[in-house]
Formats: C-alpha cells, sequence, structure tokens
C-alpha cells in the first residue's frame, strides 16, 4: 500500500491517489489481490498476525489490500475514521443495524425509503425484535416526536428515493444525540462530492457503491462510513464473523470509479438541471421533483446543505400508470432499468419496480403515485435524452 498521504489533498486528488494499493512492482494503476488467504514466514508469524500482535493480512472475507484501499480512499474522502465494505448497499444497512443494535431497539426512519430497505426493517430486522417506525422526511417535529426511550437509530435518505425530498441532517443529528442515538444517512444519491452528512453531525454513511461510486453500472458493493469505534472495530467485527464482504475485483473496480466521481458527478448535475427545467415547460408533465428546481420545496434548504443537486429527476404525469408506462415504452435511448448511477440515462416506474413490494398504503403515504416515472440522468448529450422523453409526451 502507498501509505504517502496530504491532508492538504484537494477532494479530486484523495479520490485519485489516496490509499493505492501498490506491490514490489511499483505498477502505476492500482494493483488488484485476488487472493483467498495469505502466506506467513513461520508459525510464530501466522500466530501473532492471528492475535493481532504484527500487521498482516489473513483471509479476504475481512483482510484484503484492495477491498482495504477502497476502504482507506471512500473514508477520506467522506470524512471519517473508518471504513467498512460490504457485497451490497443493502448488505451494509444490515451489517450496521446487526452490528450496532440489539432485540428491543427501536429505529425511527424516514417514510419514502427504498422499497428494499423497508422490507429488511419490516420483515428481517422484525424478526430479531428491532421496531421501526416511519416519519415525514422534512417534518423534523415528527423526527422529534417518534423517539422513544428504546430509539438507537435515525436512518434517512436524502434526498430520497425517487421523490428526491430532503432531510435536515444537521437538525436530525441534534435530535439524534440528544436522545442517545446514532443518525445514519444514504448518501448514495448525492456521494462525498456533493454532500458530507459527517460534517453535518450525521455519526454513518452508508453507500450503496454500486451506483455513482462504480458509475458504469458493471459491479454490486455496498459501505459504512464512520468513526474508529462504532465502525472499525463494532461493524468490522460483525464482518469478520457473518461474512457479508465485498470482492477483491468488484472492490478495484469501484477504486477506479472514485478516480473519476467528481467530473462525473458535476457533469450529472449539469444535465440533470438542465432535463428538469425543460420537463417543467411540457404540459404533460403536472409536477416535477428536482431539489436544484426553485419549484422544489426544500431547494433552500438543498443550498445549505448540498454543493449539488444529483442527478436524479422524477415528474408524474396525468393519465396515471398508463401514461407513465406509454412514456417509458416509447423510449429508444434511455434503458429501462430501475438501476442508476451509470453513465447511461436510465428510467424506472417506481410504483411497480422499486416500490412495488411494498403496500399500496405505504407507496400512498410516501407519495408515490401511478403516474410517477423516475429517471437516473446520464451523460449522454442532454438534447438526446430530451428528445427521448419527448417521443413518449408527444
Amino acid at each position: 500500500m502507498n501509505e504517502f498521504f496530504d491532508p492538504e489533498w484537494g477532494f479530486s486528488t484523495r479520490g485519485i491517489r489516496a490509499a493505492e494499493p501498490r506491490t514490489a512492482l511499483r505498477e502505476h494503476s492500482a494493483s488488484i489481490s485476488l487472493t483467498s488467504s495469505y502466506v506467513f514466514s513461520s508459525a510464530a508469524e501466522a500466530a501473532a498476525v492471528f492475535q493481532g500482535e504484527l500487521p498482516g493480512y489473513i483471509y479476504s472475507r475481512f483482510t484484503n489490500p484492495t477491498v482495504e484501499a477502497f476502504e482507506r480512499r471512500l473514508a477520506t474522502m467522506e470524512g471519517g475514521q473508518s471504513c467498512v465494505a460490504t457485497a451490497s448497499g443493502m448488505a451494509a444497512i444490515l451489517t450496521l443495524c446487526m452490528a450496532l443494535l440489539k432485540q428491543g431497539d427501536h429505529i425511527v426512519a424516514a417514510r419514502g425509503l427504498f422499497g428494499a430497505t423497508i422490507n429488511l426493517f419490516n420483515t428481517v430486522l422484525a424478526r430479531f425484535g428491532l421496531s421501526t417506525t416511519y416519519v415525514d422526511i422534512a417534518d423534523v417535529g415528527a423526527w422529534e416526536a417518534a423517539i422513544q426511550p428504546n430509539t438507537r437509530l435515525l436512518f434517512v435518505e436524502t434526498p430520497s428515493n425517487p421523490l428526491c425530498e430532503l432531510a435536515d441532517i444537521a437538525a436530525l443529528a441534534e435530535i439524534a444525540h440528544r436522545h442517545g442515538a446514532l443518525l445514519c444517512v444514504d448518501n448514495c444519491f448525492l456521494t462525498p462530492v456533493l454532500q458530507r452528512p459527517l460534517e453535518l453531525g450525521a455519526d454513518l454513511v452508508i453507500h450503496s457503491a454500486t451506483k455513482y461510486l462504480d458509475g458504469q453500472g458493471r459491479c454490486v458493493g455496498g459501505a459504512i462510513v464512520g468513526d474508529a469505534q462504532r465502525v472499525g472495530k463494532d461493524v468490522f467485527a460483525f464482518m469478520r464473523t457473518a461474512g457479508p464482504c465485498l470482492s477483491p475485483f468488484n472492490a478495484w473496480v469501484f477504486l477506479k470509479g472514485l478516480e473519476t466521481l467528481a467530473v462525473r458527478m458535476k457533469a450529472h448535475c449539469d444535465n440533470a438541471r438542465a432535463l428538469a427545467e425543460w420537463l417543467e415547460e411540457q404540459p404533460q408533465v403536472k409536477r416535477v421533483y428536482y431539489p436544484g428546481l426553485a419549484s422544489h420545496p426544500q431547494h433552500v434548504l438543498a443550498q445549505k446543505q448540498q454543493s449539488g443537486y444529483g442527478a436524479i429527476v422524477s415528474f408524474e404525469l396525468d393519465g396515471g400508470r398508463e401514461a407513465a408506462w406509454k412514456l417509458i415504452d416509447s423510449t429508444r435511448l434511455i434503458s429501462i432499468t430501475a438501476n442508476l448511477g451509470d453513465t447511461r440515462t436510465t428510467i424506472t416506474h417506481p410504483a411497480t419496480t422499486t416500490h412495488g413490494r411494498i403496500t399500496p398504503e405505504a407507496r400512498a403515504a410516501a407519495g408515490i403515485g401511478e403516474g410517477l416515472v423516475r429517471v437516473a440522468v446520464g451523460l449522454e448529450d442532454i438534447e438526446d435524452i430530451k428528445a427521448d422523453l419527448a417521443r413518449g409526451l408527444s
């Protein structure tokens, strides 16, 4: 590992140069360590490494140079002390909860979470004796009112998926800490390029590295970023025992993705804002959800806690599901897929895909109607993206 690191480095430099995994061959591009285990020079050395008396790698379920490089680089980009990488974004949420919570604990979460996260809280975690209360993401008073004596975690995605609603991170951190709880922010949509929750008071940051950290739709992975005790020891201990680990190859892909993250996110934002402004002018569109628009009810908060508005643009059509599916089926350039964070623009109908497995009542409470369409704006020429959507709108 290249240990040279200058704390004065700028963000883009950190994304390219921090924690470079070089071998004795001194290769320039990041190396990849595809091995399940590591050898020792003697039995005594093996024993010392296993006991933590000497540094070293043991088994790639929990120690691997390439995975470690990704973890260290992402941690420094988020402003955290430690990072644990996982096999997926959902594995990251499960790992965090299993490592830091116990039977009888209570979670307060935003009502508009990703559908799989809601199912995780309502089914898997509920079976282990954890309960969850859902509140309006933007209603600070509702978060406060939902706190119980056993509340240990506040969990939020901001911006939310798919309505791009925002949580006031600093306000939620104050509430959490006053009640002895932790605040975890899913920073998948914005990445540390556009938002750094730890600097705003959050304790933990979750990533689906599958999305913008990769940036080209190649691999699945996740990450948890935080302090040296909770993440560096407690979460790592769960990882070591339970094994929801990230593969070295995927870690290498994400490392390469971090090198271009800053420039990609700025380009995504430029395209998304242009598309959102264009959609507001279309008579078939009832409403556009994008924090970069002055019409967004939390535009001022977005300006305060973000340095950009992200690449997710959702909009509602007259005509419900029929109109939404007609638009989606009319596209030729845009990819019909629920994934996001790709160089390629994607489009989906949240009510029947990402949020299709939650109850109709939960969808209605979250504001996810049948006419809602979500576009994850890619890096194609913006006029081509507009033309592809115009075909269905007409």
